[in-house]
């Protein structure tokens, strides 16, 4: 169970793709760090799969993991993950701007904050380490320094956000919870909290409490 930091009674929980990040960051991935050529010759042996997700056949989870896997096994866990790190850095760019702003508004307050994702550790851990937040997200599997392909975790999505989130936190430790998210991937997640936000729909990012200031502060107000 993670040990809880006692001057932090609130808990920020952000989705990644679509919400704190403004691009499918996966699909990215693919294109950053493979070969044209390499992407093209698995893709064709996929195909089928491919396109019964375009026609809604084939559910997001299952996509993801089947094109890691066409794509990463056998790879070696170093080469890929020096690759991770500079994508990473590039990510930084990619972040809304109205989030990014959020998330470092619950820093300044002295809320814990934790990206709750469905994409891979290899380039969310570094990312996370650049924001200075905790991680939750879809977990490879490398077995002597080689992607096997598979994951360690299921992935995390829809009902695996919320019990990953229930593993890692004492919920009741918080004053306020606020979850922001983008699609029905997040819906779970979102259900846990006082305050949720869902990019699209909703017109206006949470009111910030600080129970250190006794006050709400607004996420607009300049740092």
């Amino acid at each position: 169970m993670h040990e809880q930091n006692k001057k932090s009674k609130n808990l920020a929980l952000f989705d990644f793709d679509g919400t704190l990040c403004s691009k499918d960051s996966f699909t990215g991935f693919i294109f950053y760090a493979l070969r044209k050529r390499h992407i093209v010759r698995k893709g064709l042996k996929i195909l089928p799969w491919i396109q019964a997700y375009y026609l809604n056949l084939y559910p997001a989870h299952a996509m993801r993991q089947t094109l890691f896997r066409a794509m990463f096994s056998e790879s070696n866990a170093q080469d890929v993950q020096r690759i991770a790190d500079e994508y990473a850095q590039k990510l930084m760019h990619s972040l809304d701007p109205a989030l990014f702003k959020q998330l470092k508004s619950h820093q300044q307050l002295g809320h814990e904050v934790a990206l709750v994702s469905a994409s891979v550790d290899l380039y969310l851990q570094p990312i996370c380490k650049l924001l200075g937040i905790e991680l939750i997200c879809t977990e490879v599997d490398i077995q002597d320094q080689i992607l096997t392909g598979s994951y360690q975790t299921l992935d995390c999505s829809c009902e695996q956000k919320k019990l990953r989130i229930l593993e890692k936190y004492h919920l009741p430790a918080f004053d306020k919870i606020y979850a922001y998210g983008n699609s029905s991937e997040d819906q779970d997640m979102l259900e846990l909290a006082d305050y949720r936000y869902m990019v699209g729909t909703d017109a206006e990012l949470p009111r910030l409490f600080s129970p250190n200031l006794h006050q709400y502060e607004s996420s607009l107000e300049s740092s």
